[in-house]
């Protein structure tokens, strides 16, 4: 299934049923798995572990090295997970020796002429929307959606299930079941839809909310707020996940629209 005009390093460890297409370059030291469709025009690098039924679409470059000038060369690699899709123009940068690896999970979708740097980890089901920059060390959890054309802060940490507006300057962490949006990026609400659409009960949902009221709607710190939730509102797996996300915050939480 591979064209003549394709180069495979004779190391490259391919499935027997991977569709790769004319003019793809694939370096040594890379794995991929069956069913994936690789475009025209793709450069997959040295380091590069791809799981099953993924599609690259033309032009994407998957395990170049980091755009970082810590970087020795040391031995690092990408891994993406199955049924994810890249689309054209899409970089993913292979990791430092700060973590290893640069992972994008399952079932996600990167759109066209999205960046994902070094050491990032994408979670399952995330969707990147077209010409997103994600900076180094980023993390994005399970189920988030990034509009299209925002800028992540390295280092920044986003939820799950959050939701972030097109054209956003990502500088802070967003915790999880939100959305984000407004200039500068602020709370603007919790993500009721996308939890419905993804089976959160109503009384989950209005759970969440009250929990927000106490971060975003109080006028208490985050610290007071958090001593109060836990302290007044019953413990759940969301309200925990919460309280941890906001307890870890390296760069601090956003704020609330002002």
């Amino acid at each position: 299934m591979k064209q003549p005009l394709a180069y495979v390093h004779p190391d490259a460890k391919i499935a027997n049923n991977v569709v790769i297409e004319p003019f793809v370059t694939i370096d040594k030291n890379v794995v991929i798995g069956e069913g994936t469709q690789i475009g025209s025009n793709v450069t997959i690098l040295e380091g590069a572990r791809i799981g099953k039924n993924c599609k690259i679409f033309p032009g994407a470059v998957i395990s170049a090295i980091p755009q970082d000038l810590k970087f020795q060369g040391e031995d690092t690699i990408v891994e993406i997970g199955d049924n994810t899709t890249l689309r054209e123009c899409v970089t993913v940068n292979r990791g430092t020796a700060a973590k290893g690896k640069t992972v994008v999970g399952s079932n996600c979708l990167i759109m066209a002429y999205s960046h994902i740097a070094h050491d990032c980890v994408i979670g399952d089901n995330v969707i990147i929307s077209n010409a997103t920059q994600v900076a180094g060390e980023v993390v994005v959890d399970n189920y988030a959606v990034i509009g299209g054309g925002t800028l992540i802060h390295q280092f920044t940490h986003i939820g799950a299930h959050v939701m972030i507006q097109g054209g956003s300057h990502v500088n802070k962490d967003i915790p999880p079941y939100i959305k984000a949006g407004r200039n500068p990026i602020s709370y603007a609400g919790i993500n009721s839809i996308g939890l419905r659409r993804r089976n959160f009960s109503n009384e989950t949902i209005c759970n969440i909310q009250e929990i927000y009221r106490y971060l975003y709607l109080s006028d208490m710190n985050n610290s007071d707020a958090i001593e109060r939730i836990e302290a007044e509102l019953p413990a759940t797996k969301e309200r925990d996940e919460i309280v941890l996300f906001v307890r870890n915050s390296k760069r601090g939480i956003i704020k609330g629209y002002l």
